[in-house]
């Protein structure tokens, strides 16, 4: 059985059927739902908020891995917490204080992660990259889906790995935008643990099906 973590990203799913989306992942082996939050100030597109968050923790006992698109998520911390996340991912590049910011989602109980967008090095996070549980390469520039992934990402995620086994061994390397069947394999060998995919999943004929597969990359 593969190690790989496989999150479907809800942003593709039909929100008029919360329900049934909860119990298609539920019954297949996704491992995490992943949700993105966008408040079209840090990304030029609004999805859905702490609502939607607390509507899909009703119909699942899987971890939420929520990841934040949004300016000044240091204020909202305790309310993601309380909506049902297990996981909170925050962007580098909008947190002014982004140790502060941490040490808050880890002091809720939340596994704290930050994102990178594609123009970011890796180098920034050198100082905290031992206090974080996850770092989520964005390997589109964030805002939509269905966007073609950006090749270079291949090398960000191996320096990555390289950088976190000599500071954070256990660090896992999560990976969004433009994953698919064919590039999944070769994002783990450069060192990804976790793929998240939202067009490659919901628009195949078989959803379960496609996460397995991915499941094995």
């Amino acid at each position: 059985m593969s190690n790989t973590i496989v999150a479907p990203s809800l942003l593709s799913c039909d929100f008029g059927r919360i329900k049934e989306e909860s119990e298609l992942l539920n019954a297949s082996e996704a491992d995490w739902f992943h949700l993105d939050v966008m408040d079209g100030v840090f990304v030029p597109n609004i999805s859905f908020g702490l609502p939607i968050i607390a509507a899909f923790r009703k119909h699942t006992t899987k971890p939420l891995d929520v990841h934040l698109m949004i300016e000044d998520a240091n204020q909202y911390v305790s309310d993601f917490k309380k909506a049902g996340a297990d996981i909170l991912t925050v962007h580098y590049e909008a947190c002014t204080h982004l140790h502060r910011t941490i040490q808050a989602i880890k002091a809720e109980g939340m596994k704290a992660a930050v994102a990178l967008n594609p123009h970011t090095p890796i180098s920034v996070l050198s100082s905290i990259l031992p206090d974080l549980d996850m770092v989520l390469i964005m390997s589109v520039n964030p805002g939509y889906g269905g966007q073609k992934f950006i090749e270079s990402s291949y090398d960000k995620i191996k320096a990555l790995r390289a950088m976190a086994n000599a500071s954070n061994p256990n660090l896992i390397i999560e990976v969004d935008g433009g994953v698919n069947l064919e590039n999944a394999p070769k994002l783990v060998e450069a060192g990804a643990n976790a793929l998240v995919a939202g067009s490659t999943v919901y628009k195949s004929d078989n959803p379960s099906e496609t996460i397995s597969a991915l499941k094995r990359a």
